[in-house]
């Protein structure tokens, strides 16, 4: 099981604002900021919910685009409304919401790409 997951990215407040606005529709919130004095490198923030940040993203240098990240999605309400944010937000279409059975029967998924150009999904698992 993972714990926590991150990525280094080019601009630290432009991706701050993308997730903390992508990825409000999955009860995910930034929780914690670090300063690069407190890391002894470099700055970064800290998202994730019930006071558990899981998902930093850090100024550790020029991101190119090469990480997939998925957010699992209660429904498949949950899954449009994150793809609806995350565009809102300034991200890329890289694949509406809707299913893909190729990966199994009840995959429903969308993706977009960050602002480093990450591929970042929310899928939902469970049946319509």
């Amino acid at each position: 099981m993972i714990d926590h997951l991150g990525l280094s990215v080019a601009d630290l407040d432009r991706s701050k604002a993308f997730y903390q606005q992508a990825l409000a529709p999955l009860a995910i919130q930034l929780l914690m900021e670090l300063t690069a004095a407190e890391t002894g490198a470099h700055a970064h923030a800290g998202f994730g919910r019930d006071g558990k940040p899981f998902f930093w993203i850090g100024d550790g240098g020029q991101s190119r685009g090469t990480a997939h990240v998925a957010f699992a999605a209660p429904t498949r309400a949950d899954v449009k409304a994150f793809h609806r944010a995350a565009l809102a937000a300034g991200g890329r279409d890289n694949g509406p919401p809707g299913p893909r059975p190729h990966y199994h029967a009840h995959y429903f998924g969308a993706f977009v790409l960050d602002p480093d150009g990450n591929n970042i999904e929310a899928v939902c698992h469970k049946p319509e």
